[in-house]
């Protein structure tokens, strides 16, 4: 027990310095600095030295089956793709050709993984390897989400169709377009934080007091975007139809995030903010459930009682025939609105006959016109063949001679017979 081991002489002895197992790299937390690490340490003399000409002849083999599989299967999808929306199946469509190009990839990865690994390789280069194949499977994942966003359209357009909201399918575009947005940023964010060890949370700090400056800076302009979202949810018009805004009417040409672009009739396009239109009143014309035309026929003094009764049923009778009912009464509800003629007032200078009558479609204003054009000529052609006189502003002067209407007459003589005696 209380022997001692013999001393080796100073000359032999060993450094007692610590080695590093090699199954231990160092952890980096950039891929730049793995890039820097790999070039400093590794020499490619060394990595095919240590793999055997069949390591290489399969990584090679494996890239090539990739490559082929990839677009075998890119093919494949976009086929059942195409079959599955020729049966209206369009969601399903819509889910297995989104999957092509990104199954391309994936497919290309997973055998890159193959090959990749059976070589010897150092650990700060198979750590490198490690960080690209994360590199293209977060490429894979979301880029395929990036293409089912249509997915969420489609259901939106679906749900639009099934039920009366007051979104439009102007709104869709939008919701695809920040959808896709959302998904790139996540990515993006994804991929230089477990991929490239960047640390993205000054970067979000530093992008909320950007974005507060920016709002600060843009007020207007955030002003109009969230009322062009009033716009396309509460629905006050859209595209194609006739309004009128502050004196300006014209057809609605385009609704953007900022402004609305109204083109008049004489050709002029206006560019009304947003805002101020949430902010206004507007008049839609392409929304009337018909138009209103209210005329006053006006007859001459002379008319008798029995011809002003036979003046009043002439335009109910028009109204009335064949060719002009159909687009002033209702077929489905004939009481709604009918057409309403009177005799309604003694002008000074006429008497008066009002006239209202409604005309549908609204939508079809220059039909509306060769309508009243139509009933204008009928109208002046049954007065004329009944004897009925239109007024015109006159002025009716009464004379002491005429029979039908005698005048007394005073002559006031400051000369007479006894005078003159």
């Amino acid at each position: 027990m209380g022997k001692k081991m013999p001393q080796l002489p100073v000359h032999l002895k060993v450094p007692t310095t610590t080695v590093a197992p090699a199954t231990a790299p160092a952890k980096h937390h950039s891929l730049g600095s793995l890039l820097t690490h790999l070039t400093s340490q590794i020499r490619l003399g060394d990595l095919i030295s240590q793999n055997h000409y069949y390591n290489w002849i399969i990584l090679l083999a494996c890239i090539f089956i990739g490559v082929a599989a990839g677009r075998l299967a890119a093919f494949a999808l976009q086929r059942a793709g195409k079959s599955l929306e020729s049966r209206r199946w369009h969601f399903q469509s819509l889910l297995i050709a989104g999957a092509a190009g990104p199954g391309n990839l994936f497919l290309f990865t997973v055998f890159l993984l193959t090959g990749l690994g059976q070589l010897h390789m150092a650990p700060t280069l198979r750590e490198i390897c490690g960080r690209a194949i994360l590199l293209l499977s977060a490429v894979v994942f979301f880029w395929y989400l990036f293409n089912i966003v249509s997915t969420v359209e489609l259901t939106l357009k679906k749900f639009i169709a099934k039920h009366d909201t007051p979104l439009t399918e102007q709104i869709v575009p939008i919701v695809r377009k920040t959808l896709r947005l959302f998904v790139a940023i996540i990515g993006f964010l994804f991929i230089m934080q477990d991929v490239f060890g960047r640390d993205i949370g000054s970067w979000l700090a530093g992008l909320g007091i950007a974005g507060l400056a920016v709002s600060l800076a843009a007020q207007d302009s955030l002003k109009n975007f969230f009322g062009s979202i009033t716009l396309l949810l509460d629905r006050p018009y859209v595209v194609g139809q006739w309004i009128t805004y502050q004196g300006f009417s014209g057809t609605v040409e385009a609704i953007g995030f900022r402004s609305t672009r109204l083109r008049m009739f004489d050709g002029t396009l206006v560019t009304v903010p947003n805002s101020d239109i949430v902010n206004g009143s507007v008049q839609n014309y392409s929304l009337r459930p018909y138009i209103r035309r209210q005329l006053n026929i006006t007859l001459t003094y002379d008319t008798s009682p029995t011809k002003m009764r036979e003046a009043v049923k002439i335009i109910k009778d028009l109204l009335n025939s064949p060719e002009f009912r159909d687009n002033v009464h209702d077929a489905v509800n004939p009481e709604v609105f009918p057409p309403r003629v009177h005799f309604s007032d003694f002008n000074a200078d006429s008497l008066n006959i009002q006239v209202f009558y409604y005309y549908r479609p609204a939508t079809d204003y220059w039909g509306y016109m060769a309508y009243t054009e139509r009933f204008n000529l009928a109208l002046m052609q049954a007065y004329e063949q009944a004897g009925i006189e239109f007024a015109y502003p006159t002025r009716t002067l009464y004379l002491a001679g005429d029979p039908k209407r005698k005048l007394p007459l005073f002559l006031n003589n400051e000369a007479t017979p006894e005078h003159d005696s």
